[in-house]
C-alpha cells in the first residue's frame, strides 16, 4: 500500500512503550514504510491492554493499536549473531533507523550509528532517551531510566500545573512521551532534507525531559526577565484575563477574551455590561492586577448558562469552547468532519476499535490510518526476504533452535 508525503521511506523502528513508537506512526501515518523490530517477546505494550470482554485472544490492546497501526512487525532477536546480520541488511537500504533504548544499548550490540553509517552514510538515526546521549551533551543523570511522570517532573511541566496555590499536577495525556516523540520526528524530516541535499545522513538525539522543557517556554523567560519561579496557575493565566476555565450550569467552559474588543462583547452577550464599565476592569493592564476579583464575578455570571446556552451566546463571536468529554468529543460534528476518530479492525473481537486520527491535513498527499497494528512478527519473513536474507537464514531466525 503506498500513500500519502513520505511513501518510500524505509524507517527501521526498534523503539517501544509510547515515546519512540509515537514518532515513527506520525512517520507511518504520512505513508513511510515503518519495519517495526520487535524481540521475541514483542513490545513490552502488547500486553497491557485494555482488551475487549470479548477478546479471547489478546494481541493487540488498546495501547498497542493506538501508536503502532500501519506498521509492519519483524521479530530479530539482536542479541544472536544471526538477529544483528538481519538487522543490518535491512538498515542497508534503509533511511532511518530510530530507537528509543538507554544511552549505550545499541553500541553494546555493535549497532551504533558509528557502526550503521560505515555502509549507509546517508542514514538518519533518531535516538529519545530520558536524558539524551552522550554524543551531544553528558547529562549527570545519563544513565537514569525515565518514563512520562520522570520526564513532566523534571522539565518543569508538572511545577506550572494545577490548582493555584496547590500542589503540582501531572498532565493526563503522556505528554513527557509524547511532546519529544513529536520533536524526534521533526528531527528525522530535518535530517532527511539535509541528507537529500549533502548526501550525508545525522545522529538525531531527544531527551524526554528537553522536550517537555521546550514547551514549558514562558516559564524559562519569566525567571529570566522578573526573576519568577512560576508556580500552578489553576485554570488561568499569569499575564492575561479573562483566560481560562469557567463553570457552566452542567459543566464547564472556556473563554479567552483578555483583549479590549472581546472582552466588551464577551460582557454583553453574557448580559453583564456592568464589567466592561467597572473601573477595575475597563484596560487589559488592569484586568491582569484584578484577575481575583474578575474570575469571580464572571463565575458567578456563566454559571446561570449551561454549555449549549454559553455556546449559542459566546461560540464564535469570543474566544469560546466547551470542556468535553470524551462521550461529547465522539459525538461532535467537528471531529467527524475532521476524521479525527478512526476506526480500524480489532484482531479478536467482533467489533472494530476506534483510535486518533492524523491531525496533519494535507490536500494532494494526504496521511491516514489504514492498516491495524501488526501482529507479532507478522512481516517477518516477506521484510526480510525483500532484504536479501536467504530462507535458510530466515529459518534459523523464526526457529532459533535450528541456529547453530
Amino acid at each position: 500500500m503506498s500513500f500519502g508525503a513520505l511513501a518510500g521511506l524505509k524507517i527501521i523502528d526498534l523503539t517501544q512503550m509510547l515515546a519512540g513508537p509515537y514518532t515513527t506512526m506520525m512517520l507511518a501515518d504520512h505513508g513511510a514504510e515503518v519495519i517495526k523490530i520487535e524481540p521475541p517477546r514483542g513490545d513490552m505494550t502488547r500486553p497491557n491492554g485494555p482488551y475487549r470482554t470479548d477478546d479471547k485472544q489478546r494481541t493487540h490492546g488498546g495501547y498497542f493499536q493506538s501508536v503502532n497501526r500501519n506498521k509492519k512487525s519483524v521479530v530479530l532477536d539482536l542479541k544472536s549473531e544471526a538477529g544483528r546480520e538481519a538487522f543490518l541488511k535491512l538498515v542497508a537500504s534503509a533511511d532511518v533507523v530510530v530507537e528509543n533504548f538507554r544511552p549505550g544499548v545499541m553500541d553494546k550490540l555493535g549497532l551504533s550509528y558509528e557502526t550503521l553509517c560505515t555502509d549507509n552514510p546517508k542514514l538518519v538515526y533518531g535516538a529519545l532517551s530520558g536524558f539524551g546521549d552522550p554524543k551531544t551533551g553528558l547529562s549527570p543523570y545519563v544513565d537514569w531510566p525515565a518514563f512520562d511522570v520522570v520526564a513532566q517532573a523534571m522539565g518543569g511541566i508538572m511545577a506550572i500545573t494545577g490548582a493555584k496555590g496547590g500542589a503540582p499536577t501531572k498532565i493526563g495525556p503522556g505528554v513527557g512521551d509524547i511532546i519529544p516523540g513529536m520533536m524526534l520526528a521533526f528531527g528525522i524530516l530535518a535530517a532527511l532534507h539535509s541528507a537529500r541535499e549533502t548526501g550525508q545522513g545525522q545522529f538525531i538525539d531527544v531527551a524526554m525531559t528537553d522536550g517537555v522543557l521546550a514547551v514549558c517556554e514562558r516559564m524559562i523567560y519569566q525567571h529570566s526577565v522578573r526573576g519568577e519561579v512560576a508556580v500552578p496557575q489553576g485554570d488561568g493565566h499569569p499575564f492575561l484575563c479573562p483566560f481560562g476555565q469557567f463553570p457552566a450550569a452542567d459543566g464547564y467552559v472556556t473563554i479567552a477574551a483578555p483583549a479590549q474588543p472581546h472582552f466588551n462583547n464577551l460582557c454583553q452577550r453574557l448580559d453583564a455590561p456592568e464589567l466592561a464599565e467597572d473601573p477595575r476592569f475597563t484596560s487589559a493592564e488592569a484586568r491582569s492586577k484584578n484577575q481575583a476579583e474578575l474570575t469571580t464575578l464572571l463565575d458567578e455570571v456563566t454559571r446561570k448558562f449551561t454549555k449549549a446556552e454559553l455556546a449559542t451566546r459566546l461560540g464564535g463571536h469570543v474566544p469560546f469552547g466547551p470542556v468535553m468529554q470524551m462521550d461529547e468529543i465522539a459525538a461532535d460534528p467537528h471531529y467527524a468532519a475532521r476524521a479525527m476518530i478512526e476506526t480500524i479492525e480489532q484482531p479478536g473481537s467482533s467489533e472494530p476499535i476506534q483510535v486518533a486520527g492524523v491531525p496533519v491535513k494535507m490536500t494532494q498527499t494526504p496521511g491516514g490510518v489504514h492498516m491495524r497494528g501488526p501482529y507479532l512478527g507478522e512481516h517477518t519473513e516477506a521484510v526480510l526476504r525483500a532484504a536479501g536474507v536467504s530462507d535458510a537464514e530466515i529459518a534459523k531466525l523464526t526457529n532459533p533452535k535450528q541456529e547453530t
